[in-house]
């Protein structure tokens, strides 16, 4: 893949967002665009506003004022299952996972939006319900190796590791197809061995999978090493923008996280 040619195509752009709960602002005027084929990370200190931005991006809050597009698609009032429509995924820091049921029942769940035919059809029409059902199994048993999660199949989630959980999070927002991921703190509450999997997996999510992610991490060292574009929030607000290197040597950023400690 020519890197340099897709990092020209923005995928995401959020324009000028600002969010506000009652008296409590918690974006002021965001603007961000995440370029195709890129890795690119949302940082910044506790309560700066990363997951208020992920919550817009994907529906589940709309913007005060401001705009947010996809490709060319205008997404700012957009429900969560419209935004799932289009292409963007989202795997969440707190497990959205049902955990009396298996691995597998979990990615077939996921996959379910896709099921085009109604309970009439799939009784009279028995060969395309069937169909589409051979399609979604197809995809999860894809999803399921590419996560390297066929142990744990037949397993319920509720019995595994957390960090098994967290991968499980994530293979089950890959099972919808989507051209952009986002991942918010798909490393919280890893040993580091669980870290350096997930590590993995999110790099062979942008290269074999031509997948688009936006990542939020509060693991710096990651972020460091794994990211082409960073953001860093504090307060609500963008305060520098960059790669890595600029990022990390940035004073206002460096302030930022000082004054956290």
């Amino acid at each position: 893949m020519d890197m340099t040619s897709a990092a020209t195509r923005p995928v995401l752009k959020v324009v000028d967002a600002t969010l506000d709960f009652g008296g409590l602002r918690a974006l002021n005027n965001v603007s961000i665009t995440i370029e195709a084929g890129l890795i690119t990370s949302v940082i910044g200190p506790n309560g700066a506003g990363k997951t208020s931005l992920l919550n817009c991006v994907s529906g589940f809050y709309h913007p005060t004022r401001g705009d947010i597009f996809f490709g060319e698609r205008r997404l700012t009032s957009s429900s969560p299952h419209q935004v799932s429509s289009l292409g963007i995924a989202r795997a969440f820091q707190n497990i959205e996972l049902f955990r009396g049921m298996t691995v597998l029942d979990n990615l077939m769940l996921a996959r379910h939006r896709n099921l085009t035919y109604s309970f009439l059809q799939a009784v009279v029409y028995f060969g395309k319900a069937s169909r589409l059902e051979a399609e979604n199994r197809a995809v999860v048993e894809d999803v399921i190796d590419f996560m390297e999660l066929e142990p744990y199949r037949k397993q319920t989630v509720g019995s595994m590791s957390y960090g098994i959980q967290k991968r499980v999070e994530v293979a089950r927002a890959l099972t919808l197809g989507p051209q952009l991921l986002l991942l918010d703190e798909p490393m919280a509450g890893m040993n580091i061995e669980e870290k350096e999997d997930m590590v993995r997996f999110i790099l062979d999510i942008q290269k074999e999978r031509d997948i688009t992610v936006v990542l939020v991490e509060h693991d710096l060292g990651v972020v460091m090493d794994i990211s082409d574009r960073i953001y860093v929030l504090d307060f609500g607000q963008v305060i520098g923008f960059g790669r890595p290197e600029e990022v990390a040597a940035n004073p206002q950023v460096i302030d930022a996280y000082i004054g956290e400690g």
